[in-house]
């Protein structure tokens, strides 16, 4: 009679192995997009990534202004 207790996990070797055969099986399912798609969402990046930095290049700025106002350091 068996216990539960008596069956061992096989060692981590044999559990990475199953798992890295698991990941690459999955690979195989992934649609993966095409060159044009990857271009076109990296150029929205971009502009999203140039937009943001202008505006917050213009608050900090802006900020930047009224503290030399308050302070009277200001140009």
């Amino acid at each position: 009679m068996a216990n539960s207790k008596d069956v061992k996990k096989p060692n981590i070797f044999v559990r990475m192995g199953r798992k890295i055969k698991e990941v690459f099986s999955e690979l195989k399912r992934v649609t993966w997009p095409t060159f044009p798609k990857v271009v076109k969402a990296t150029c929205v990046v971009l502009v999203v990534v140039l937009i943001f930095t202008l505006i917050v290049t213009g608050i900090n700025q802006g900020l930047q202004a009224l503290l030399g106002l308050i302070t009277n350091i200001g140009v």
